[in-house]
């Protein structure tokens, strides 16, 4: 097996580095923002009751965000590696670790993530009349399949085709369509703000029926966190930027700052047009909100936004998912097809497909995938805490070893993002704790995986 692993490396091109500063902050904002900042202000304001503590979650979860963006700055420039989080892991915790973080994201994580924001896509664009039968099946027997799975799968086929072709396309696109998304979603903060029926009186007002309290503002921050999460998929395409000693710093620090900004401003619009009880019992509150100032057409803006939104994030997820079973491949730990290279178009192609066909049949579930996917909400928030540990061990481990970006405030910066992680995880962990559990199964099923393909490497590793 390790044989084999030398005579792939030696044989197979190398992955491009086609990524420039511009292409990472598209990676990071393009992949952040998907439909959730149109949909958390409810669920937010549920919790939390006040304006004041909105916005103080929405500041904090940034805060935290931006801190945890710093602490995967120094590993991703001093590790420029595909695979990200699981380089780190793996050379801080050794092979069995770094397997099982791969393991997780491979099986279910990624193509879950593909899965939800297809289907979230197609939901969106069922809203608009010419989409409307999406909701017909298209076979009833002998499985049921509608219209909208069939565009879902035509979404991550034409996606993952694109990702196949280049990382350099792929990157094109995610830096034209992320512009278009922030162009779009400053338009709707505009419409917002011009409404002549808003009042800045309901940024003082209180929703009764909130939460409140410590235990409302925790449950308003792990939904900021929520809709902040995905800036660490650019560390996975770490071995596909060019000068990433530079541009992954630039990416993550400058991609989460203008998330951080975009949100504050959507929910400020949404909380200037609706009153706090409607923001509270709407389930689209920035679609009524805009609907409000433009009437029909205006909710029609927002869906195209939240549609170019997870159309975008969709690219990002199937660019960085595919870099993980490609990492753990080249290490000798998995098959080693995942491991090859295009040779014309210099990416991970097997990985890309197999990827693709794996949210493929989670999609053909239908709603059932969306369990499966539940089981590694635990497992993520477990190996972002595990990942941003792996900065102590490096600097303890190796004092001297070239760091081309330092995290500014260590340890008390990295600490703070490891703290908040083992909260949310707390949080997740007992929001549902039989899905939590039935997640900390999956990982462990990776166990015997992991030493069946070490036995392998080691039975072929020359004596």
């Amino acid at each position: 097996m390790a044989q084999q692993q030398a005579k792939i490396r030696a044989s197979s091109p190398e992955l491009a580095r086609d990524l420039g500063a511009s292409h990472a902050t598209a990676v990071v904002v393009g992949t952040i923002i998907g439909s959730g900042i149109f949909l958390v202000p409810a669920e937010m304001m549920q919790a939390a009751g006040t304006a004041k503590l909105v916005y103080l979650a929405w500041l904090v979860g940034g805060l935290l965000s931006f801190f945890g963006a710093l602490t995967y700055a120094e590993l991703g420039a001093m590790k420029p590696q595909a695979g990200g989080e699981y380089v780190y892991v793996r050379d801080a915790y050794g092979p069995l670790g770094g397997f099982l973080y791969a393991w997780t994201w491979f099986v279910i994580a990624k193509p879950g993530s593909i899965a939800t924001i297809t289907t979230g896509l197609v939901r969106i664009l069922g809203t608009f009349s010419i989409f409307s039968f999406f909701a017909h099946d298209i076979v009833a027997r002998p499985f049921h399949l509608t219209w909208g799975q069939l565009v879902a799968i035509a979404a991550t086929v034409l996606i993952s085709l694109l990702n196949y072709i280049g990382i350099k396309k792929a990157g094109e696109f995610q830096l034209v369509f992320t512009i278009l998304k922030v162009a779009m979603i400053l338009t709707i903060v505009v419409i917002g703000f011009s409404f002549s029926g808003g009042s800045w009186a309901h940024f003082a007002a209180q929703y009764a029926g909130a939460r409140s309290g410590m235990a409302g503002f925790f449950a308003a921050l792990v939904a900021a966190l929520w809709a902040y999460d995905g800036w660490n998929d650019l560390n996975m395409v770490a071995g596909e930027i060019r000068r990433p000693e530079r541009n992954i710093p630039i990416g993550l620090i400058a991609g989460v700052a203008t998330v951080g900004a975009l949100y504050i401003l959507v929910n400020a619009a949404v909380q200037y047009v609706l009153p706090v009880n409607a923001i509270a019992g709407s389930e689209r509150p920035a679609s009524e909100a805009i609907a409000l100032v433009l009437g029909h057409a205006g909710a029609g803006i927002v869906s195209a936004g939240m549609a170019l939104s997870m159309l975008v994030a969709l690219n990002g997820t199937i660019m960085s998912g595919a870099r993980i079973p490609y990492a753990v491949a080249r290490d000798g730990y998995f098959f080693s097809a995942l491991a090859e290279v295009h040779p014309r178009f210099r990416t991970p192609s097997v990985a890309i497909m197999v990827q693709a066909v794996l949210a493929i049949l989670l999609l053909l579930l239908g709603g059932n995938f969306r369990q499966l996917f539940s089981l590694t909400i635990f497992a993520e928030w477990l190996f972002y805490m595990i990942s941003g540990s792996t900065i102590f061990v490096f600097r303890r481990r190796e004092p001297d070893a070239p760091r081309p970006y330092k995290v500014w405030g260590y340890p008390v910066v990295p600490a703070l993002f490891v703290l908040a992680s083992t909260v949310l995880l707390y949080y997740t962990f007992n929001d549902n704790i039989r899905n939590s559990a039935l997640g900390c199964l999956v990982i462990l099923a990776g166990v015997p995986v992991f030493y069946y393909f070490s036995r392998k490497r080691r039975a072929f590793a020359p004596k």
